[in-house]
């Protein structure tokens, strides 16, 4: 069963560029498929990435509601929802990348949110690696539609606000009860020290701010100019820190 990476916090604090830059550190080991997931649907981590995808889960279960009384080929709805949804995973020589979306039009979901949960979890476990990209929200987590986690990396900015987001996660999960592995919750676009007010409030929940990742010229260029973030240097040091951070529980 492959390993499963889940980056969330609050928005704005760079989850697709930390995103991106770990399914790139992942293909680059070498040991086996990586998939990236687009759970956040105000994001482009294809962009991120520098693919195109055309499709996403949010259309096709749209599709499979409109479809309910004539699903090609005597299928069942699972069988469609399973179909479509390989046919959507966009893939690449080093990675592939499957966008969730979000659904159209009103409706009850939940049968066919539990179908595509389960095929997307089945997906995953074909993978050596999967980095799913979380909404800035809860969404995913509190409807359980992350499964289990061998890593959770939450990122806040360098403000309270962005931290006290950080603790909803941490604690949201304990509450859920999912499995998570290894937790690592990291001040983005900070100095190489952790800012005092903030290490104190988290000293007092009784959490850990495991590092930082340092301000970049090169991921803000590559941004307006539109390019890929995963065209980073090697030497890039907010791509050394998100290796840091796999390497130190993957």
């Amino acid at each position: 069963m492959g390993k499963v990476i889940a980056i969330t916090g609050k928005g704005g604090t760079g989850k697709t560029t930390v995103a991106a830059l770990a399914v790139r550190a992942l293909a680059e080991r070498g040991d086996g498929p990586v998939l990236a997931v687009d759970a956040d649907p105000n994001t482009n981590l294809d962009a991120a990435l520098g693919i195109k995808a055309t499709e996403s889960v949010g259309a096709i279960r749209e599709e499979a509601l409109e479809k309910v009384t004539s699903l090609p080929g005597g299928m069942t709805r699972a069988e469609f929802l399973e179909y479509r949804l390989r046919e959507c995973l966009v893939e690449t020589e080093k990675f592939d990348l499957l966008v969730m979306g979000r659904p159209e039009g009103p409706g009850c979901y939940c049968y066919a949110n539990s179908i595509l949960r389960t095929c997307v979890d089945r997906l995953s476990d074909s993978y050596t690696y999967t980095v799913m990209d979380c909404e800035a929200g809860l969404e995913h987590i509190s409807r359980r539609t992350t499964k289990d986690l061998d890593l959770l990396v939450i990122l806040s900015d360098p403000t309270m606000r962005g931290l006290e987001t950080g603790f909803r996660v941490t604690e949201l999960m304990a509450a859920l009860k999912n499995t998570v592995g290894e937790t690592r919750l990291l001040i983005n676009r900070s100095s190489d020290s952790i800012p005092l007010a903030l290490e104190s409030a988290a000293q007092q929940r009784g959490i850990e701010i495991w590092g930082t990742i340092p301000e970049d010229e090169e991921i803000k260029r590559l941004d307006g100019e539109g390019k890929p973030l995963i065209e980073v240097s090697a030497e890039n040091p907010v791509f050394a820190a998100v290796k840091k951070v796999l390497d130190s529980s993957l």
